[in-house]
């Protein structure tokens, strides 16, 4: 069993899921946890959303410490922490939980978008998060069309730019993540 295979159990014992694990060359040693997140059934309300406190970081490098120092694993500095703002979609899971939300998709080639013009070589995108109609594949979906300043005044009788979707599936991703979009005035409802 590798190392890494032994701190993703070690990490799955205590109750959390490994997001990443990153070994730099400076002996840095980083681990992003998350807490499972199970799909709500249907007819059923989500739950509150649970975010991971200090507190288990703390476990999760107490156990990893006595862990490595067992495996015999050179490390200069421990890093646990939670996935943060920017959160990596990685599997199938991360991208239904995350259903609805506006996301930062980069894919390995360009393929081409419907609903507008996109050029050809684009290959990043940025835009909310949805099933496709197939129900297999996912698509984020967005508009051109420049934000709103605050104070700025907009016409009633202006079109609004039209919405573009592209679709993919998860091997087409190079790296997708949720958009690191804060909100000073509070979390909106649903969020």
């Amino acid at each position: 069993m590798s190392w890494q295979d032994t701190i993703a159990q070690t990490v799955t014992g205590l109750g959390f899921d490994l997001v990443d694990l990153e070994r730099s060359a400076g002996g840095l040693l980083r681990v992003t946890i998350d807490l499972p997140w199970q799909a709500p059934q249907p007819g059923e309300p989500a739950g509150p959303e649970q975010f991971v406190t200090v507190e288990d970081c703390e476990t999760v490098t107490r156990q990893l410490q006595y862990l490595l120092e067992v495996e015999g694993l050179d490390y200069r500095r421990l890093e646990v922490g939670s996935p943060g703002i920017d959160r990596p979609l990685r599997h199938e899971a991360d991208y239904q939980r995350f259903q609805g939300q506006v996301i930062d998709l980069t894919l390995k080639a360009p393929i081409g978008a419907t609903g507008g013009a996109v050029a050809a070589n684009r290959k990043k995108f940025r835009g909310t998060l949805e099933r496709a109609a197939d129900g297999v594949m996912w698509q984020v979906v967005w508009s051109d069309e420049p934000p709103v300043k605050p104070g700025q005044r907009v016409s009633k009788k202006r079109e609004p730019a039209p919405l573009q979707a592209l679709t993919f599936a998860l091997g087409d991703v190079q790296q997708a993540r949720l958009a690191p979009i804060v909100n000073f005035k509070g979390r909106r409802a649903g969020s």
